[in-house]
């Protein structure tokens, strides 16, 4: 009796919430518990999407068990929230990457802190989350970026130039031989190539014994500190 009483007013309380309009929320599926202090991690990072193809990253990264961090624009946000939604609920990291991949050094101080904060809105209503760090459009940085960034600046360690040689064993060959240690490599999921390269890059790299961690995983415990660039491996921050 105790049993069906239970499941009895499990299922009232989500009937209940389904005819109020409201469903529980979904949990995001954290990312297991990893200490980059001592095994060897590596932060995949995939910036200037979400394009329609970051479903297909999205179920290769899920098929692997495999999480990652997203720089997202936000007119692509905007276009595609949903994706963006999937991505957060899979226990990806979101960072963001600006409104429109603007070269912000070429700003105003005021136009720096609309490309932040309209970014910021668009991944806010889709994920119900503000990014905890952001990465600038080419790299390019200024006093007055990092100040309105007003958070770390994520940037990479390892450049796969996947923008300029559209050539997944390129892009496999590249992560392979030049990973170390705590690296954050740069990729772009709004090429097919790189989508394409993304099975290669795991296995290469599990062959090698990594572990595959979101960026605020990769620096845990420390946290970086907010208006400064993060371009070296994990070990220049260790506490």
């Amino acid at each position: 009796m105790h049993r069906r009483l239970v499941i009895s007013v499990a299922v009232s309380a989500l009937c209940g919430a389904m005819l109020a309009g409201t469903a529980a929320p979904a949990s995001a599926a954290a990312p297991a518990a990893v200490d980059c202090r001592k095994v060897k991690c590596v932060a995949l990072t995939f910036d200037d999407g979400p394009v329609a193809d970051t479903q297909r990253l999205l179920r290769t990264l899920n098929d692997r068990n495999v999480k990652a961090t997203f720089y997202v624009v936000g007119k692509n946000v905007q276009r595609y929230p949903s994706t963006v939604r999937s991505t957060a609920s899979a226990g990806h990291q979101i960072g963001n990457h600006s409104w429109d991949h603007a070269d912000l050094t070429r700003l105003s101080a005021a136009q720096i802190k609309s490309q932040f904060s309209r970014a910021d809105t668009a991944i806010k209503q889709a994920t119900g989350k503000k990014p905890t760090t952001v990465r600038a459009p080419y790299g390019a940085h200024n006093a007055a970026v990092r100040q309105a960034a007003a958070r770390p600046l994520v940037h990479w360690s390892v450049d796969t130039l996947d923008w300029k040689y559209r050539d997944s064993a390129r892009i496999i060959n590249t992560v392979k031989t030049q990973t170390k240690p705590g690296d954050i490599v740069l990729l772009h999921d709004i090429h097919k190539t790189t989508v394409n390269a993304v099975p290669g890059i795991i296995q290469a790299l599990k062959a090698r014994g990594f572990h595959f961690v979101t960026v605020d995983q990769l620096f845990a415990p420390a946290k970086l500190p907010a208006g400064k660039v993060t371009y070296h491996n994990r070990a220049a921050y260790r506490p």
